[in-house]
């Protein structure tokens, strides 16, 4: 049986599950976190709180520098108003998934 990835390739990018925690007191991205149903998330945490969509700007922009892409490039795609988040990050598929598998 092979261990789930939080990120499932697209013909464009990446499609990554983060599991979020705003008020966290920093921005950082600590590893991995297995779901209760199975799945795989990338564990992220930001020090703004969850207002006016500021927590959402917060990890697009964490996600951004660690994958090395433009903040454009990564879109919220699910779960706005949830901890459970689905990005999807366009670029070379290849290189993100690189870097997703090396945290």
């Amino acid at each position: 049986m092979t261990t789930p990835t939080a990120w499932t390739l697209t013909a464009d990018g990446v499609m990554l599950s983060v599991r979020l925690t705003p008020r966290g007191g920093r921005d950082a991205v600590e590893g991995y976190v297995d779901l209760a149903d199975g799945r795989r998330a990338l564990k992220a945490r930001v020090s703004v709180a969850p207002e006016d969509g500021k927590a959402n700007a917060a990890v697009t922009r964490l996600l951004a520098k660690l994958l090395n892409v433009p903040a454009a490039q990564v879109e919220l795609v699910a779960g706005a108003t949830a901890r459970l988040k689905t990005f999807r990050i366009r670029g070379d598929t290849a290189a993100i998934a690189g870097k997703l598998a090396a945290l």
